[in-house]
């Protein structure tokens, strides 16, 4: 039998949970149909979740068509939880991306949507909702096509929509018109089926196209369009027959190597780390021990695969399954095991760019708080837990509001632990903006190192990251304490990327060239030790000379409201310094377009209800970092500042 792993994606509140939940029951998984309203689906699991009515973390079901074996990985629709959505990208052989009848294309829609196609993850499209007043899919299919991807087929059509007798009607080889279309967007991706129909439209059958829609399907070249309501269940036989036919099944060589990627992390009953990992080749087994990371390795000491639902016991698991793995004690989220695949871009969506501060409402529970994270950003790695062990405080950074709700409950129920934030800030990036070096030379009485160390930063291209390049002679690296010159390479990288997580201001370097110009040592005495060190003082010399931009995160929003609105709303966007930079009459209302600073997002969210009577739609999503001018905010440091050299020396001599 063989497995697709399918992902069912969505903006908020378009059904995508409710569309698993039928999808479970028409194969057979479950008897009874669950509600979001009423907390009882299967894969919204958490209690919160539940109360809350949306999902939070991604949550894998399973259901057979024939002979194919379906891993279902429902994934959260809110932007806060993104962060969810991108590691289950990593793990898809295709996807449903469902959008509703009734409010159409939404922001999140769009981003998923470039993500999918930025992937090329073979996707299907399921316009949910038909059966709810005010559904229109002949207009939704239309802002399909404007907004997201012209290359969508249309399978069939919807009668008394709007209606709860809302029913699909597919088409077929009798619909002359399906299949003008079919051909004009088929022959427009491969010339040799454009060929033939121009030499003669008889000679290419319904079953021709039918094959070529499923090969360009497969290949993320053309989206077909499904219709249906996962209330009733009305198209969705069709949507079940289209994921077998249309959506490539997994691959993988259940003999070869080992290799795998960690996309979840849970803790049991008895808190231990359960890891979701999707196989890509071969197959572990109870007692197997598998290796990770640089130097991390674990046993395997129970397994569990996902059939018809639920997951169960199973002595081992195999390519293009989805396990979950118990005895990986140091495993985290985005590892790979065992053959590490080349898998090209890995960041899919913007990292968060909010952070707060974390108090305990009871000091006494500051020690309890931060096991409590510790675990929680095992499952969320980008709330990037952040201590600042000199002021005695915690920071987690953020997608938006209800995120931070979310915690601030999750502890409170799960832990039993109540906090309080503070006010929510921009997170800043640092961008160097010329080249400096600096060298601590082996021997010199300011140099209480045994080591050398030259460095030189230069700026990189934007999104580019930081950069490390080795220029020194190999003879002058310290091979008698390091394996091989790739290793003291690697240990070097992390030394100069812990470094400049804290710039000049406090806030994160990126967009650099970092290149070792200089090393240096005594032999047998330098250390390790003595390079790691040392490499502080010398990067943080090199960036001053270099000097360095602050950069804070802008949102790019589309706000579409009223004509009689247009004053007021106007009014706020100055007052929240985002005028926009082009107003567009659409009709009786005006598309404004703008940049906005990433903090004023939220109250922006909040004014529009009330500045448009509830008319107003806004879509707001990160564009990029812009260099801040006037007065450059600084972040406290959490480290003893290699900035100071006193205060640094001392620390790491253990004088203090």
């Amino acid at each position: 039998m063989t497995s697709l792993n399918l992902g069912i994606l969505a903006h908020v509140d378009a059904g995508k949970t409710s569309l698993t939940e039928r999808l479970l029951f028409m194969t057979g998984v479950i008897d009874k149909l669950g509600s979001v309203d009423a907390g009882n689906t299967l894969t919204d699991s958490l209690a919160l979740e539940r109360q809350r009515g949306i999902t939070i973390k991604s949550a894998v079901a399973s259901f057979v068509i024939d002979d194919v074996t379906v891993n279902l990985i429902d994934t959260p629709g809110h932007p806060d939880f993104i962060a969810e959505v991108e590691r289950v990208l990593n793990v898809l052989d295709g996807a449903v991306l469902v959008i509703s009848a009734v409010e159409g294309v939404q922001p999140q829609t769009r981003v998923l949507m470039r993500a999918l196609q930025r992937l090329h993850i073979p996707t299907l499209l399921f316009i949910n909702k038909i059966d709810r007043g005010g559904a229109n899919y002949e207009r939704v299919f239309q802002s399909i096509a404007e907004k997201l991807q012209p290359a969508i087929m249309l399978m069939g059509s919807a009668h008394e929509q709007g209606s709860r007798s809302a029913g699909y009607s597919p088409y077929g080889v009798g619909d002359a018109a399906f299949m003008a279309r079919l051909v004009e967007l088929l022959a427009g991706q491969d010339e040799a089926l454009l060929a033939a129909y121009v030499s003669d439209e008889a000679s290419v059958s319904y079953c021709q196209l039918r094959d070529e829609l499923v090969v360009q399907t497969k290949q993320a070249r053309v989206h077909p369009v499904f219709l249906g309501s996962a209330m009733t269940g009305a198209g969705v036989d069709a949507l079940i027959a289209g994921i077998k036919e249309l959506l490539p099944p997994a691959k993988g060589d259940a003999d070869a190597e080992v290799s795998g990627t960690v996309f979840k992390i849970e803790r049991g009953a008895s808190r231990e780390k359960i890891a979701y990992v999707r196989l890509f080749a071969g197959t572990v087994g109870v007692r197997d021990r598998l290796h990770w990371g640089r130097d991390h390795e674990g046993r395997v000491t129970a397994i569990s695969v996902f059939e018809r639902g639920a997951a169960v016991r199973r002595g081992s698991a195999g390519a293009g399954q989805i396990a979950k793995l118990w005895g990986l004690t140091e495993i985290q989220i985005g590892d790979e095991i065992g053959t590490v695949r080349t898998t090209g871009e890995r960041r899919f969506f913007a990292p968060p760019t909010l952070e707060t501060v974390i108090v305990p409402t009871n000091p006494a529970d500051r020690g309890r708080l931060h096991v409590a994270l510790v675990q929680l950003a095992e499952q969320d790695p980008l709330i990037n837990l952040r201590q600042d062990d000199i002021r005695q405080e915690l920071f987690l950074s953020l997608y938006g509001e209800v995120q931070k709700e979310v915690i601030q409950e999750t502890l409170l129920t799960d832990f039993h632990i109540d906090v309080q934030f503070r006010e929510t800030t921009m997170i800043c990036i640092e961008r160097v903006i010329g080249s400096g070096s600096d060298v601590e030379m082996l021997g010199k009485a300011a140099n209480p190192f045994l080591a050398t160390v030259g460095l030189r930063i230069d700026p990189a291209p934007l999104n580019s990251g930081i950069d490390f390049r080795l220029d020194a002679k190999v003879d002058s690296m310290p091979l008698f304490v390091y394996k091989s010159v790739e290793e003291f390479r690697k240990t070097m990288e992390e030394t100069v990327q812990d470094t400049l997580r804290q710039g000049l201001y406090g806030w994160q370097v990126t967009d650099c060239r970092v290149t070792l110009t200089q090393s240096g040592y005594v032999s047998p005495s330098s250390s390790a030790r003595d390079f790691r060190l040392l490499t502080p003082l010398v990067l943080m010399e090199a960036l001053q000379q270099a000097g360095a931009s602050v950069c804070e995160p802008m949102h790019h929003y589309h706000l579409e409201i009223p004509t009689n609105a247009l004053g007021a709303t106007v009014a706020v966007l100055a007052r929240l310094q985002a005028m926009p930079q082009t107003q567009e009459m659409r009709g009786s209302s005006y598309l404004l377009e703008g940049d906005i600073q990433a903090a004023r997002v939220h109250e922006l969210q909040q004014r529009v209800p009330g500045l448009t009577s509830g008319e107003g739609v806004l879509e707001a999503a990160f564009d990029h970092y812009e260099p801040i001018h006037g007065t450059v905010p600084m972040r406290p440091r959490t480290d003893r500042n290699p900035l100071n050299r006193k205060e640094y020396l001392l620390h790491v001599l253990r004088r203090v």
